[in-house]
């Protein structure tokens, strides 16, 4: 994983850990062996042994709990007390998230080695199951027994978004396991989408597929969100894999990203025609923009989540941070300015500039976890690259660990809520999992967080 060695070196380099330090223990001019010196320490380390519990409580709470030892591979849906319910349907993102979480704790040298045999659990059940040894790609859903789900029209669906994230799950095994059936089963991937899903002419990569590969005719046939996914999932495996045709399409994927996607003031637009021409109502009428909204929007976290997508791709190309950090920290920023809750903390989900407003409209107030805790590993890189800035990165990463606690956490029964309580109370009954809410998110900002602030710990004078 691209954090595990160059992001060391980034966040022990800068001044933003004495900032960060500063923020969470108080600021002072006492010297490094004064007594409110070690008191800011302690603080400091105090919340790398808040995010440690909460990661150690993720591990414990979902496996083997999900482990679905009849059929093979992850179960689906909890209650809010951690109650199996439902039918159990197996969706390839579900699926391939977990054995990247699996890997991931493996990989870190948690505790418990079982999560390296979980992976396997899951590559097993990709590989036999969700496969399609006919056509290639990977079926989109099956049943908990491993039928295969059509679609309304009886058709099978696939989707680049689903194969993106088994590529991504796939590599981070490799890595962990050395199994060479996994990486080749990733490169197999890579390989089926660059038959039929690349776009030749235009660059990138379309979304919806045929049974075979093929991209449907639609309206707006590329999205952001397929496209991230995308590129992280080939961030991943070219660490395993520095193949010359994935590294062309990293680094095409990377500028399409960053260049055309994200847009000058900081966020993303969302649908794209097949030539990346951006669909968007910006220039039309308030009541059309508001028609529209499901596919005009502003997402912040998206937002914030790819900001540091992006650095890791640019290490993962050998690039220096530096020619992406702007553009970066430009996403940040604008999510901290428009998205941030002043008065409770978190960040909010949809947003808009409307035609005749002078200001952003925040249009969708609940708080989603995978949001909150993805802001957490963007924030603590903006806090070292920018230690001065006077958007406080530091203090909001404090701040939003606060808020996570606070509102994002059931006390009760463990994990997370889907929403933060403040915003929708409702949440507290809704189900701990579905095919849509895993932990691949909140497992990853927390590792991250987590080595973070303990390589700070650490580095206890890390400038006088």
């Amino acid at each position: 994983m691209v954090f595990d060695h160059q992001w060391s070196k980034i966040f022990l380099s800068g001044t933003g850990l004495v900032l960060l330090i500063m923020v969470i223990g108080g600021c002072g001019d006492q010297g490094p062996d004064s007594p409110e010196e070690e008191e800011r320490f302690s603080r400091q380390q105090r919340i790398a042994a808040e995010v440690d519990s909460v990661l150690k409580d993720q591990y414990q709470l979902w496996y083997p709990r999900v482990i679905d030892q009849e059929h093979g591979g992850f179960l689906s849906r909890f209650t809010y007390d951690w109650r199996p319910e439902g039918a159990q349907d197996k969706f390839i993102v579900t699926q391939a998230r977990h054995v990247w979480s699996t890997s991931k704790m493996a990989h870190h040298n948690e505790p418990h080695r079982d999560f390296e045999k979980y992976g396997k659990h899951g590559f097993q059940f990709m590989r036999e199951v969700m496969w399609d040894r006919e056509h290639g790609g990977f079926f989109e859903m099956v049943t908990r027994k491993g039928k295969v789900i059509t679609g309304e029209d009886g058709q099978i669906r696939k989707r680049l978004y689903g194969n993106a994230f088994a590529i991504y799950g796939l590599a981070a095994y490799y890595r962990v396991s050395e199994d060479k059936e996994a990486l080749r089963l990733a490169q197999e991937t890579f390989h089926w989408l660059e038959r039929g899903a690349y776009d030749r002419k235009h660059g990138g990569y379309f979304n919806s597929l045929t049974r075979e590969g093929r991209p449907y005719d639609e309206d707006f046939p590329k999205d952001y969100n397929s496209s991230i996914h995308m590129l992280e999932a080939l961030a991943e495996l070219h660490l395993v894999w520095p193949d010359s045709l994935l590294q062309n399409r990293l680094y095409e994927m990377f500028r399409i990203v960053r260049d055309t996607i994200v847009t000058d003031k900081g966020y993303m637009n969302l649908y794209f025609r097949e030539d990346w021409s951006p669909v968007t109502y910006k220039d039309s009428s308030r009541s059309l923009q508001e028609e529209h909204q499901a596919t005009d929007h502003i997402t912040f976290g998206h937002d914030i989540e790819t900001a540091f997508l992006l650095l890791e791709a640019a290490h993962s190309l050998g690039f220096d941070a530096d020619s992406t950090l702007k553009k970066a920290k430009k996403m940040v920023d604008h999510t901290i300015d428009h998205a941030w809750d002043e008065k409770e903390g978190g960040i909010y989900d949809y947003g808009y500039y409307f035609q005749g407003d002078d200001s952003l409209t925040v249009t969708q107030t609940s708080k989603e976890w995978w949001s909150q805790v993805e802001a957490l590993h963007s924030l603590l890189i903006m806090a070292d690259y920018f230690a001065g800035d006077p958007r406080n990165y530091a203090g909001n990463f404090v701040r939003q660990w606060q808020y996570i606690k606070k509102y994002m956490l059931d006390h009760e029964h463990g994990g997370w809520y889907r929403g933060g309580i403040d915003e929708n109370p409702e949440e507290r009954t809704s189900p701990k999992a579905t095919i849509w809410k895993g932990n691949y998110h909140t497992i990853r900002g927390l590792l991250r967080s987590r080595e973070l602030l303990e390589k700070m710990s650490q580095n206890r004078h890390p400038i006088k």
